[in-house]
Order: structure tokens, then sequence, then C-alpha cells
């Protein structure tokens, strides 16, 4: 039988044994997700790189976010198939530029004169329904769309000068597919090319201009370095790009990651909002390299008579589109009855 003292002296030994016994503890390894965005490198430290940091620092060894720039992983316009197969978890890009299989891609990117400020961008997804109509468009693909946000005006910055719609006859331009579908009618030639190349093609005259972005871009890629003239009138007042994700890994994700992720990319959101704002008022008058040009309000009304066409042939084209193209219509009437500062 065991005697008090045999039962005291066992289980010492055992405590002594268990305390000297050093402790082994099994680190899970962190989840790992590669992103790719549209982006290039020096554009990419300003409107990804800073988020992606914080959410690998807040994750604390949890989750860690591998971040590629454009064209690393695969050419932009594979980007959407990359992402649904599964080769990428995560993608930011607009839908236009990455060829998404979707009812909405047309409204990525640059949607013709559709947007006038970049909070016109958060106010249709949050308060008019566009997130909704996102989120269902890219869950029948097997996507996770996590959020949508804006990004700088769509202006064109060129070789020469543009001073009137016909200087825009026979000029070749790097644009976004629905913007060049767009400015085609004005004799512009879009032109596509990977990101990187546009720079070197612009040196070798392959390129007359680019409509790609406001004067920050231009600016911060180096694309001021081989253009001449800036066109004050834009294409539209905001570019729409979001977030996504390949929907198997976002529905493997603990619930505070995924939370943590859409946090990160709101605030990368939110950042976007005040450095393209900044940065395209400045540089217009401290830039120092670009000179500006217009063409006047008069004649530019053609171009914004014959977006109002092209919404409604986008709309003829499904369900879907017309609804969107009904919120985009019904959120500009009522920014013009609601007149400055929300329509001037």
């Amino acid at each position: 039988m065991t005697t008090r003292r045999k039962f005291l002296t066992t289980g010492a030994l055992a405590g002594a044994a268990s305390l000297a016994a050093p402790a082994v503890v099994r680190a899970q390894a962190p989840i790992k997700w590669r992103m790719q965005t549209y982006a290039g490198a020096a554009l990419g430290a300003e409107v990804v790189k800073p988020a992606i940091e914080a959410f690998n620092q807040i994750a604390q060894g949890q989750m860690e976010i591998e971040l590629y720039y454009a064209d690393q992983l695969v050419p932009t316009a594979e980007l959407f198939q990359a992402m649904q197969a599964g080769t990428i978890d995560c993608v930011q890009s607009d839908d236009d530029s990455m060829a998404s299989p979707t009812e909405v891609t047309v409204f990525g990117g640059y949607f013709p004169l559709g947007l006038r400020y970049s909070l016109d961008v958060p106010a249709l997804f949050n308060k008019y329904g566009l997130k909704q109509i996102w989120e269902e468009e890219y869950a029948a693909v097997g996507v996770k769309h996590i959020s949508a946000g804006s990004w700088d005006p769509c202006h064109f910055s060129t070789k020469d000068p543009i001073n009137s719609l016909a200087d825009l006859q026979g000029k070749r331009v790097f644009t976004f597919p629905t913007a060049g579908r767009f400015l085609s009618q004005f004799g512009v030639v879009p032109v596509t090319l990977p990101w990187e190349d546009i720079e070197v093609a612009m040196q070798t005259g392959e390129l007359d201009g680019i409509a790609w972005s406001g004067i920050t871009e231009v600016y911060t890629v180096g694309w001021s370095n081989v253009t001449n003239y800036f066109l004050t009138n834009n294409i539209s007042g905001a570019w729409i790009g979001h977030f996504f994700a390949n929907m198997d890994r976002w529905n493997a994700l603990p619930s505070h990651l995924q939370k943590l992720l859409e946090v990160c990319f709101e605030q990368s959101h939110y950042y976007r909002q005040h450095w393209y704002w900044a940065g395209e008022a400045d540089l217009r008058i401290n830039g120092g390299k670009l000179q500006l040009t217009t063409i006047p309000a008069e004649e530019w009304k053609t171009v914004e008579d014959a977006a109002s066409v092209f919404w409604d042939e986008i709309a003829a084209e499904s369900e879907v589109k017309a609804k969107v193209v009904a919120i985009i219509k019904q959120y500009n009437d009522v920014m013009r009855k609601a007149g400055p500062p929300y329509r001037y």
C-alpha cells in the first residue's frame, strides 16, 4: 500500500523532474500569403507597401504577406486567373486591368466621367450599394471582394501639347481597356503594355502619351522625365481599385485575421485619399517639369456628352451593368442638386 511518506517522496520527485525538464513550445508556422499589386515598385511603395508592413507587424507571426509588384509573378492581365486558381492568394488591382470575368469589370479603373472626386468612390460603395453588388459578382467566381477605394484622377501626360480634341487624333496612348474603348472615338489609339515598359516606350516613340493616372503618379514613377505636358481635363475624377483574395484562402483564415486584413486595407484606402489629394494640387504648381494645358470647357462638353451615351451603351449590355449605371446616375444627380462643394 502507498504510505503517506512514499506518496510525498514520489510526488516531490515527479515535481522536481517536471520543473527540471526544459519547456518545449512548438510555435505554429505562420500562414503565408502571396499578394501581387498592379503597381510597379515606385508606386507600390505608396499605395500598398505600408499597409502590408503594418499587417505583418500587427499579425505578430500568425500570418505573413509577401508583396510582389506589377508583373513580378504573372502579367497584370492574368492576375484574376492566378488568384482564382490559388497561384496568388491576394490581389490589389482594378477589375479592368486584371481582366475580371464579371459584369462589373468595365466600372473598375476609370469609368468615363462617372466620378468627380476621390470621396465619390467610398460614398458609392458604402452608401449607394455598390459594395454588395461587387461582393456578389466576385463570390460567384470564387473570389472574395475585400474592399474598394479610390486612387487618383485620370489625365493625359504627353510629349506634345493637347489644347483641343483635334490634338488627340492619332495619339498612341497607354490607358485602361474601358477608358481606351471610350477615347477611341476621339482618335486616340489605345496601347496595352507591361507597366514597367511605359517609360522606355515613351522614349522610343512607341507611345505618344499616357492616360493612366494623375500628376502624382506621373512624378512618382518617373513618367514626368519622358513627357512634357499635362492636360488638366480629366477622364474621371478617381480610379476605382480593390483588394481581392482567393475565396478558399479567405475562408480558411481565422476571423481575427480576416478583420485585420480589412482594417489594414481600409487604412490604405484612407492614406491614398490624402496622398493623392495633396499631390495632385502641389505638383501642378511646384512640380517643375510639366507644362499644364487645358481643353476649353465648351469643347470638353463634347466629351462629357459622349460619356452619357457611353453609359447607356454599357447599361444595355446586362442587368447588372444597368443597375450599376443607374446608381451612378442617381448619385451624380444628387451631387449636382446639392451644389458646391459636391458639384460646381
